[in-house]
């Protein structure tokens, strides 16, 4: 990575990679014991791209099992796979929210992504995702020994992620 490394009172973000992800087809489970619903977004396809790494998202390859909570709070709990342009495989586990900060965010974004209504601002919401990688040894691997972060937006027809590494 960087050589610039962060210290106790001045943290560093280097970019990895924007991951967009389509996906179409969702599924749910209403009224679970725990609370809330089951939600399951499937991954249609996908591309990635940054300094050290692009590709595509293996079509099919997973999905996002969110859970919502009573409180419209989405706990993301995403699999796929990338392959990157050499062929390495990399399974991808991610892990996050996605919340509204205005009352009726989380309302208006479930009809602008699956019943065509009007788009959604990006400060109206919260979408961040703390990704875990198992990689092959070798040059991706990197990826294995690092705290990543995802600043995410949704878009009509699944969600861009921007993704950075804290040195």
């Amino acid at each position: 990575m960087a050589e610039i490394y962060s210290t106790l009172d001045n943290p560093h973000l280097e970019f990895v990679m924007a991951v967009t992800l389509k996906f179409t087809r969702v599924q749910t489970v209403p009224d679970i014991p725990t609370g809330g619903m089951r939600s399951a977004v499937y991954v249609d396809s996908g591309v990635f791209e940054g300094p050290r790494l692009k590709g595509v998202v293996t079509p099919n390859s997973g999905g996002d099992y969110a859970h919502f909570r009573p409180d419209d709070t989405a706990i993301l709990d995403a699999r796929y796979m990338l392959e990157v342009d050499d062929g390495t495989l990399i399974l991808m586990h991610n892990k996050g929210f996605l919340w509204g900060r205005k009352p009726d965010a989380m309302t208006r974004l479930r009809q602008w992504a699956f019943e065509g209504g009007e788009p959604v601002p990006h400060a109206d919401y919260y979408l961040r995702a703390a990704p875990t990688f198992d990689v092959p040894r070798g040059k991706h691997d990197w990826l294995t020994r690092h705290v990543i972060v995802g600043v995410g937006e949704r878009r009509p027809d699944g969600n861009h992620v921007r993704y950075y590494a804290l040195t």
